[in-house]
């Protein structure tokens, strides 16, 4: 399959999880009022659906290592649409929490298996260019489905998006299964033993290395969360805006993606990957300590209020393909599962703080912004103790 062919087809199978995010939150009013279910309720439709893709993370790579990328992504494929005619079907907010869990638990093979198809087919710098241009088409994702869901919600009421999902996760699933290739050939393989399993996962947890970047990747992300968390509170109640205007949240995000990875993509051969992450930590910290001060000193309003969402992605895709890789060519033997470990952190850590700091703090857009400080903070902590630990003698760090 041609590269440029290949990265959309990634980058819509990565759409999969967050999709299933972004495209109903501006439906949570109308869901709490269908079911008379309290605003925590619908929250936690979000919350455990979050928490079963970071389970389900943890394995798909590995089922991907012993029976390959395709046919794992394909029953994903079909599962994730089934329970969106699911959702769409709900007739209460326990049964709709409840299918909401499953959907969780198919919607992340996407972001891990994507991963490891880049690691199967390209090494350094042309894998962290890889990994920024699919970032880069990603990145339209996040845009358009809170403000297609919006739409739809205004339209034809929100079981509406849950049958988009369906339609959205049957169109992939047609197209992969006609043009997604095989990228781990079987002489490639590990056998499906669960006791070398658990040796390895022993070895990705017990690498002081991995773990400690992997944190520090999912806390640089946790921006995405916290607010994607607070996005109904955060448009509606702090900047009083209808629910058809998530756009002044996740455009601003997203033009900062996607300027960001096509940046990173421009320079990933020139630039050294350390260096690129250092300068990302910088752009996204730049971005955070202009809201921090604008919350502060002024009432919250557009457009000042989400300008600097677009500094913080925009410093994010430049950072995260190449700790990504990084982190990744750690265990380069078994990349599979070192993408399913890498995903299950960062989206344990999307799951605890959408679920349980935004709720906390999305009252107060000051609040958001100085959680948001703090996190990011904590994040270059671990990534830079991360870079100091010395790799793991069972598994040395590959050159990124």
């Amino acid at each position: 399959m041609p590269k440029h062919a290949l990265t959309i087809v990634l980058a819509l199978l990565t759409m999969v999880g967050p999709l299933g995010i972004d495209a109903y939150l501006p439906s949570f009013h109308a869901i709490g009022v269908t079911f008379e279910a309290s605003p925590l309720a619908v929250q936690q439709t979000l919350s455990l659906y979050i928490a079963g893709m970071s389970v389900m993370t943890l394995f798909y790579g590995t089922l991907s290592d012993s029976f390959g990328r395709r046919p794992v992504m394909l029953v994903s494929l079909v599962l994730f649409t089934l329970t969106s005619i699911l959702a769409a079907l709900s007739t209460s907010i326990g049964m709709l929490v409840a299918v909401r869990v499953l959907q969780g638990l198919c919607a992340g093979a996407g972001m891990v298996i994507a991963r490891a198809m880049v690691q199967d087919r390209f090494q350094g710098g042309e894998a962290q260019r890889m990994m920024a241009m699919i970032t880069m088409v990603f990145g339209v994702a996040p845009a358009l489905a809170p403000v297609l869901g919006g739409w739809l919600q205004a339209t034809l009421g929100w079981r509406s998006v849950f049958w988009a999902l369906a339609l959205f996760g049957a169109g992939l699933w047609v197209v992969s299964r006609q043009v997604l290739h095989e990228t781990l050939p079987p002489a490639g393989r590990t056998p499906f033993d669960l006791r070398s399993i658990a040796a390895n996962y022993r070895r990705s947890v017990t690498s002081p290395r991995f773990v400690l970047m992997s944190v520090g990747i999912g806390l640089a992300f946790c921006g995405l969360p916290l607010y994607v968390g607070s996005a109904a509170a955060y448009i509606m109640d702090i900047l009083h805006l209808p629910e058809t205007a998530f756009g002044w949240l996740f455009v601003p995000m997203v033009g900062g993606l996607m300027l960001g990875s096509a940046m990173a993509s421009r320079y990933a051969h020139r630039i050294p990957a350390e260096r690129m992450v250092r300068l990302g930590f910088l752009v996204m910290g730049f971005g955070v300590v202009l809201s921090v001060i604008y919350t502060s000193l002024f009432t919250a309003a557009v457009p000042y209020a989400v300008l600097p969402f677009l500094f913080y992605t925009f410093g994010l895709s430049l950072a995260s393909p190449s700790m990504t890789v990084i982190a990744l060519s750690i265990f380069p033997e078994m990349r599979g599962l070192a993408a399913s470990m890498q995903g299950f952190i960062q989206m344990a850590l999307f799951a605890l703080v959408s679920g349980l700091v935004a709720p906390m703090v999305f009252g107060s857009a000051a609040g958001l912004a100085w959680t948001h400080a703090l996190l990011l903070a904590v994040g270059l902590g671990f990534w830079e103790a991360g870079s100091r630990a010395r790799a793991s003698p069972a598994a040395p760090a590959a050159a990124a």
